[in-house]
């Protein structure tokens, strides 16, 4: 997939839904969804900036204004995007403003990036509805979909290539724990 590529719609043509989502460092939310029976493609980029083909380096700055994110392609009959939703709200904490844990800065925002009125519609009423379950209000953005810039080859895939990496082992393995555990009847089938 080449570099400014747009995704305005929900479909690929191929039977399956785009789903776009960013909570945090992407390399969490790729290892979660990779895992995820039902997610057939998942790529890590960058979306909801200003800056065209922005780079991992000028992300970092926070001056883009762009987000790290995955685009998930999923087969909505195995995985809905609700269920997406349901799994995006547990393995991230979307009442910190512009944070994960240690990840601070605008591109670390919990934010979904809706294809159509559909998921906007879905994506609102789930933050009503997890709202209950937590003592702080939830920031989540709720916007449309924007111009989608895949992130460098390195970032692709990161947990998997990386496991002992320390960021690896004391961030992204207690969420792919975690959704193992929440979630066992949607873990454990890696597909691509």
């Amino acid at each position: 997939m080449e570099p400014n590529t747009a995704f305005s719609g929900s479909s690929t043509g191929t039977g399956r839904s785009v789903a776009i989502l960013g909570g945090g460092c992407f390399w969490c939310l790729d290892a979660v969804f990779r895992d995820a029976r039902g997610v057939f493609a998942c790529l890590s980029g960058y979306m909801g900036g200003t800056v065209p083909d922005p780079t991992y380096q000028m992300v970092c700055t926070g001056k883009t204004g762009h987000a790290e994110v995955v685009r998930l392609e999923f087969d909505p009959q195995i995985l809905s995007f609700k269920t997406i939703l349901e799994i995006f709200f547990t393995i991230h904490d979307p009442t910190t403003l512009n944070r994960q844990g240690h990840d601070t800065g605008t591109q670390y925002r919990s934010v979904i990036f809706t294809t159509g009125p559909e998921q906007e519609a879905e994506a609102r009423q789930m933050i009503g509805e997890v709202a209950n379950h937590f003592s702080s209000p939830v920031v989540t953005q709720v916007l449309p979909a924007s111009t989608f810039y895949p992130a460098e080859h390195y970032h692709q895939d990161y947990f998997a290539q990386n496991t002992g990496q320390p960021y690896c082992q004391a961030v992204v393995r207690p969420k792919v724990d975690k959704f193992r555990h929440l979630f066992p009847e949607r873990a454990g089938q890696k597909t691509f």
